[in-house]
């Protein structure tokens, strides 16, 4: 089992909106642009493999994205090579981190200082959430399915453990990028689980008074 203590302090940054990684999650990604298919050729040297991904976070009156505080990291655990020169990779989540600093340099991608501590939970063993109420989160979640159009295998979702379903949805639906970033800093599963529900819920609500699952 991975160790905070040996992840190390700068790590190549994906600034990718909306896009949310997940400790024990996976993440599939296209890379294609030159500048990360340099990063990937770098990553691709080192034993870890490792890779940040992090939001950005526009300011205005600020030249270019400036970075969340919080991102995840990910080792790259499946690659594969298109005909064009492209790349299908798969980031499995390690830990939240927090950016520090960006650091100065010759690479054409972006690299970060960050930190690991508060994150102890995420190098643990799979969290569990004793007081999930799984009917009325899978009725609440079939509501917002009929609601959006969206078709899924319903019994797959039963039968998922409880970080597997609430990670996956949370990586998964399509969410503002600032939803993404707070279900990302849920302290634990359990938080995570109330902070979706509270979006899930308000986007059904719509501005209505609808009554909806507590």
């Amino acid at each position: 089992m991975t160790k905070a203590a040996d992840l190390p302090d700068t790590l190549p940054i994906f600034p990718l909106p909306g896009a949310l990684l997940l400790p024990r999650s996976r993440l599939p990604l296209h890379i294609f642009e030159p500048r990360y298919l340099a990063m990937l050729d770098d990553v691709l040297k080192t034993p870890a493999r490792l890779i940040g991904m992090v939001q950005p976070n526009e300011v205005p009156g600020r030249d270019g994205p400036g970075l969340q505080t919080i991102g995840c990291v990910g080792r790259l655990t499946q690659f594969s090579e298109t005909d064009d020169n492209r790349y299908l990779i798969t980031l499995t989540g390690v830990s939240r981190f927090r950016v520090q600093s960006e650091v100065e340099g010759f690479t054409p991608y972006r690299r970060c200082r960050v930190i690991w501590d508060g994150f102890d939970r995420d190098l643990g063993p799979v969290e569990h959430d004793d007081s999930f109420a799984r009917p009325g989160f899978m009725s609440l979640l079939k509501r917002y399915f009929d609601r959006l159009e969206l078709q899924t295998d319903w019994e797959t979702l039963k039968d998922a453990d409880d970080e597997l379903l609430i990670n996956s949805l949370s990586m998964l639906l399509d969410l503002d990028a600032e939803d993404k970033q707070a279900l990302l800093e849920a302290p634990s599963l359990r938080t995570r689980r109330e902070t979706l529900v509270t979006l899930l819920e308000f986007a059904l609500r719509g501005g209505g008074g609808e009554d909806l699952i507590q």
